[in-house]
């Protein structure tokens, strides 16, 4: 058995093997040590190999679950080892093999996925110039595929978030550095190879129908991708029958930084709450909140399928709550469906989709006015009536949870396992039967006939009657104060029931893997039904929101410009009461909006609200806001907020500059940029002229719609320079010695910072502050001494002490417009033009 199990290993060398013995899975040797420390279980040991003990750890068959989940929490993957041969017909050890590879990308079972988030498995491959992206959810079976840029591979990485990512060994990727990656050869790349494999698994002659026929490296790591998880689940992937060609045109652009700090999934501290996915996810069902989350992330450009949502949500205003009450009832079809293909579905999941397909013609009457989007959804969840039938008739009403412990095919579905179960379930009849009629036969009144799992069936006489036992009973088990016994008759019949019961149980497991071959025949049925389930389940969320929090439909327009009118922060106006709403314009003729107030004043709030507005309206749902008009949008930037990159050796100033280099070299005039605080992580001189540059490009160069809050207030005379910038604030007000925060935004600049007053609000000491206050006025003193700030950006060349007398301006000087003749003005222009 050691030998087999050597053999077995020695396939699996870097990842931990799990080998089925009985009822438990055993590791050994270093497999075991490393399980025992990370799954908390007992070390032991066992015999000698090589003249050393064999390091032995295992853990049951039946919650092997949990323990995988907790392995692959922690990043490792698992081979797991099957007993495949029967141990009464085995002469040697049971023959074993590896059925599937559990790794993190590669789930597909329920109890080791999050219900709300896809699990992907990602596969890289490059050039000089360009980066091939292949990803797949195996629960689900959806498949697709990107090329992008190097420098855009970081971004791409956060937006598709992978459990796990593939790569050529010779060639691994700096930017997948904190995901679990798992290398192989680099001709599990090859692009021919790849697009050979893809058309086998399309079934298809031509990609071209795909919408990635000029894709290569994508291809090439489409081919490695389905390459391992074909070998990690042991079979072919036949649910993957599509794959989807994403290009950047489609979506709006979201780079890392602006999916972090419009904290759109998961909070700046790495937390699922409070977020924009956390306060939209009223989804009744996990398929539901998993396109949520993939919306989320992927903002659509395309005007038609946004109108056909927007259409969808209004529609569902008044009937949101009978759809998601008839939702709430189904099971997770998309994932159960998976399973099928993969012939690894439970009895109780069969029973669940067979429920969930019975459900959909009550789903059906709830939608209203089957139109557009609606109307597409309606005929989609048409009833797949021969496979309900067909698991109406094969699957009990409530199936034992494992096909290995019986109780899952129903009666009727199959004549040999009814006479099999009739065998077993008369065997309490001809007991009865049996007692009665050794009872007169022997003449022994308190004769008992009974079966136990050890001994099997006995009759038991007790010892003050065994003078009457006839001579044809042999003893079978000595007991303290009786004896049992066993007849040739009862002998044949036990042999016949034990028989029956194994017999039923292996016929039992055959009709249930006959039963999961035919379901594959309806999988791209149940497909497009999960698919439907889940947008009804969206967009039923989104109206459900609409509705309870007073959200307006986005109007979309043609011009450059976002005109929003009382927009709300969704998620802040959900943490508090009272939240103020406000108004932003921003249009060709006021592009960029510079924001000034008082820390606390809610600045990065208003900002982050018009970002979340442009998300909203561009995935499908209503907006917080009493109206919305968005032109164009290509690209969402943000520079909020920052920290040290410690583990990437980066200063907070440093990614700062970082991510304002991003978006000066990649916003158009079709971006939105949200730029806070630039220029804080230096020194007071060097971030102000950074600010002012920046600001600058932004208008001259990028022509973005732009939102720019600053503490320094010598930036708000750029809005004297350029008539395409606007000032506005954020009011407060001062009552004795605190602040009254207004949070409304209002035209024109701040009028001072009110940080001494924030610090007192934050507990700094008395003391302090007040030692702050003398030395703020001595500096004020100093500033008006040697002339304001403002001569900063008047020259950055030396002035000499005295300047030379200008003529014109002395000309100019000495006149008196109100007393000039015509005659006399016309004469002064000719000499200030010689001048």
């Amino acid at each position: 058995m050691m030998q087999q199990y050597l053999r077995i290993k020695g396939e699996h060398p870097d990842i931990l093997v799990f080998y089925r013995m009985g009822d438990f899975y055993e590791l050994f040797y270093d497999d075991a040590e490393k399980a025992a420390r990370l799954l908390d279980i007992t070390l032991t040991q066992r015999g000698q190999s090589a003249g050393a003990p064999v390091k032995m750890a295992g853990v049951p068959v039946h919650s092997v679950e949990q323990y995988l989940a907790k392995l692959v929490k922690l990043g490792e993957a698992i081979a797991i080892c099957e007993q495949i041969g029967d141990p009464a017909l085995a002469k040697g050890p049971v023959e074993r093999k590896v059925t599937r590879i559990v790794t993190p990308g590669t789930l597909t079972d329920s109890a080791l996925l999050d219900d709300k988030a896809d699990n992907i498995l990602l596969a890289l491959c490059r050039d000089r110039s360009t980066v091939g992206l292949a990803w797949l959810s195996v629960a689900s079976g959806v498949l697709r595929v990107a090329e992008v840029a190097p420098q855009a591979l970081a971004s791409e990485l956060r937006r598709i978030d992978p459990a796990e990512v593939l790569f050529p060994q010779e060639n691994p990727f700096e930017e997948a550095k904190g995901f679990f990656g798992t290398p192989l050869p680099s001709w599990h790349f090859d692009v021919e190879s790849g697009r050979t494999k893809l058309l086998k698994q399309l079934g298809a002659a031509s990609l071209a129908g795909y919408g990635c026929e000029d894709f290569g490296l994508a291809i090439g790591a489409c081919g490695a991708l389905l390459e391992y998880a074909g070998r990690t689940q042991g079979q072919a992937l036949s649910h993957v029958a599509s794959v989807t060609a994403e290009r950047s045109a489609e979506y709006v652009r979201l780079d890392a930084a602006t999916r972090r700090n419009l904290e759109i999934t998961e909070t700046l501290r790495g937390e699922p709450a409070p977020t924009l996915f956390s306060l939209l996810d009223g989804c009744a069902c996990g398929m539901g909140s998993r396109l949520l989350r993939h919306w989320l992330h992927h903002p659509l450009r395309d005007r038609a399928v946004l109108a056909a949502r927007h259409d969808a949500v209004a529609a569902l205003q008044d009937s949101h709550v009978d759809i998601q009450r008839s939702l709430r009832q189904f099971s997770d079809v998309e994932r159960i469906t998976a399973r099928i293909a993969l012939l690894s579905a439970r009895p109780r999941e069969l029973a669940g989709l067979r429920d969930s397909i019975a459900l959909l013609p009550e789903l059906r009457e709830a939608i209203p006015s089957v139109t557009g989007l609606l109307k597409q959804l309606h005929d989609d969840l048409q009833t797949p009536q021969e496979c309900l039938e067909l698991l109406a008739k094969a699957i009990q009403p409530e199936p034992a949870a494992r096909v290995i412990d019986g109780g899952v095919i129903a009666k009727g579905y199959s004549a040999e396992l009814d006479e099999l179960r009739g065998l077993q379930s008369n065997a309490g009849e001809y007991l009865v039967e049996l007692e009665t009629k050794e009872r007169e036969r022997t003449g022994i009144p308190n004769l008992r006939v009974a079966y136990n799992s050890v001994h099997g069936y006995y009759i038991e006489v007790t010892n003050a009657q065994a003078d009457k036992v006839p001579a044809d009973y042999r003893r079978r088990q000595t007991l303290k104060n009786a004896e049992r016994y066993i007849t040739p008759e009862l002998k044949a019949f036990e042999d016949k029931a034990l028989s029956a019961r194994d017999r039923a149980l292996a016929l039992e497991k055959g009709l249930y893997d006959d039963l999961l071959q035919k379901l594959n025949s309806f999988v791209k049925q149940l497909q497009a039904i999960a698919r439907a389930l889940a947008q009804l389940d969206v967009l039923a969320s989104f109206a459900c929101t609409a509705s309870r929090r007073n959200y307006c439909r986005p109007q979309f327009s043609e011009k450059i410009e976002i005109d929003i009118e009382g927009g709300r922060h969704p998620v802040v106006e959900a943490q508090v009461e009272g939240f103020i709403a406000n108004d932003c314009r921003l249009h060709a003729a006021r592009r960029l909006l510079l924001i000034t107030g008082p820390n606390m004043g809610g600045k990065s709030t208003y900002m982050r609200q018009v970002a979340l507005i442009a998300l909203l309206a561009h995935v499908g749902s209503f907006v917080p806001a009493r109206s919305a008009r968005l032109g164009p949008i290509d690209q969402i930037f943000t520079r909020i907020g920052a920290a040290d990159d410690l583990a990437g050796g980066r200063s907070t100033f440093m990614v700062e500059m970082t991510e304002s280099a991003s978006i000066l070299h990649n916003a158009t005039e079709r971006s939105l940029v949200l730029m806070d605080e630039v220029g804080r992580g230096t020194s007071t001189f060097d971030g102000l002229a950074l600010a002012w540059a920046i600001a600058r490009q932004l208008i001259e160069g990028n022509r973005s719609l732009s939102l720019f809050a600053t503490h320094y207030f010598e930036l708000t005379r750029l809005a004297l320079e350029y008539k395409d910038v606007a000032n506005v604030h954020l009011d407060a007000v001062e009552h004795k010695d605190t602040v009254v925060f207004l949070h409304a935004v209002e035209e024109g600049p701040a009028s001072q910072s009110y940080g001494l007053q924030v610090a007192a609000l934050a507990g700094v000491p008395k003391g302090v502050v007040r030692q702050a206050k003398k030395y703020l006025q001595l500096l004020e003193e100093a500033s008006v001494s040697r002339g304001s700030q403002s001569d900063l950006f008047v020259s950055t060349t030396p002035q000499p002490a005295e300047p030379p007398e200008d003529p014109i301006r002395s000309e100019l000087q000495k006149l008196n417009p109100d007393e000039l003749t015509p005659r006399e003005a016309l004469e002064l222009l000719y000499r200030l033009k010689k001048l």
